[in-house]
């Protein structure tokens, strides 16, 4: 499967009580489809991945993979701090079913550029799936620079990069190393609509948890090179855009979730929505319905 368009980066549903809420997880991953997202991550960061034991990942996964029945790529977050542990999780998410690792570059422990490619090398090497290349430096303290990039698209088990950076001048490096069988996705909601634009191949989004249709449709028309018409939908999406930045991820997009009826607790060290910000959420979930529901009448309509 090829990995463009709409792809949402799942949040995962937690109940009151901290348990996972499979029935949720089950209706999110139905409202993705229905709503024309054209990928999946689970166990992303936005799924709050470190916070799973190895039960719960594989559980999602099985879910995802018999919901989805082979209708759109599911990515899994498989990147941990080191090789070995990185290696062993994308193997454990291949058995599970998962199509593509979502490899982030590993945290904290910040190595070189030399050492990133020999870490996603050995990766893509022994851990058993095609590996989507993951830079956040924002959440990770390093950085996968574009000449290391360039040094990974010839192997043929990496195949694409999530590239959370919100420079343009970023996102052009990026480009020119774009191909058939190596993918440039957006890793940012706010500036996704100028990398589709430029020529990025999608967005792994974390607001489409909220809004599949209005995500699904801005990819359609920037990937189209509809600008005027993309540009007027991103507009219509900054709202939402600033809302899920307001405190950490997934923290604002669970509370909007929750509101929506979707199991939507969180685990330690997150909490909840301030309550400073509940009169914002509660007015982007009528927002965020009208948006939807347009967004299905234009689809139809076109």
């Amino acid at each position: 499967m090829s990995l463009s368009g709409s792809i949402t980066a799942l949040a995962t549903p937690f109940t009151t009580n901290g348990e996972l809420d499979l029935d949720a997880w089950r209706r999110l991953l139905r409202q993705q489809l229905e709503g024309g997202t054209q990928g999946i991550v689970v166990a992303g960061s936005t799924g709050e991945a470190a916070a799973l034991d190895d039960a719960e990942y594989d559980t999602l996964i099985a879910i995802a993979v018999e919901t989805v029945a082979g209708r759109i790529p599911i990515l899994v977050g498989t990147g941990q701090m080191n090789t070995a542990k990185t290696i062993a999780q994308t193997r454990r998410a291949a058995a599970a079913g998962a199509g593509f690792a979502l490899v982030v570059t590993p945290a904290y422990v910040r190595p070189t550029q030399a050492g990133l490619i020999a870490h996603f090398r050995a990766v893509a090497d022994q851990g058993g799936l095609p590996v989507v290349l993951y830079n956040v430096p924002g959440r990770t303290g390093c950085d996968l620079l574009p000449e290391t990039v360039a040094e990974l698209v010839s192997h043929p088990q990496i195949v694409g990069i999530k590239e959370a950076r919100a420079e343009p001048e970023r996102m052009a490096a990026l480009l020119a190393l774009r191909r058939d069988d190596f993918a440039v996705l957006s890793g940012d909601d706010p500036t996704a609509c100028r990398a589709m634009l430029a020529g990025a191949d999608g967005l792994i989004s974390v607001g489409s948890n909220a809004l599949p249709r209005a995500f699904r449709k801005l990819c359609d028309l920037a990937r189209d090179h509809q600008r005027a018409a993309a540009e007027a939908q991103d507009l219509a999406l900054q709202p939402f855009h600033a809302f899920f930045g307001i405190e950490s991820n997934p923290i604002p997009v669970k509370a909007l979730l929750q509101r929506m009826g979707y199991g939507a607790g969180l685990r330690l060290p997150l909490l909840p929505l301030s309550a400073a910000h509940a009169a914002e959420a509660d007015r982007l979930h009528a927002v965020a319905l009208a948006l939807e529901e347009k967004s299905t009448r234009e689809t139809i309509a076109a």
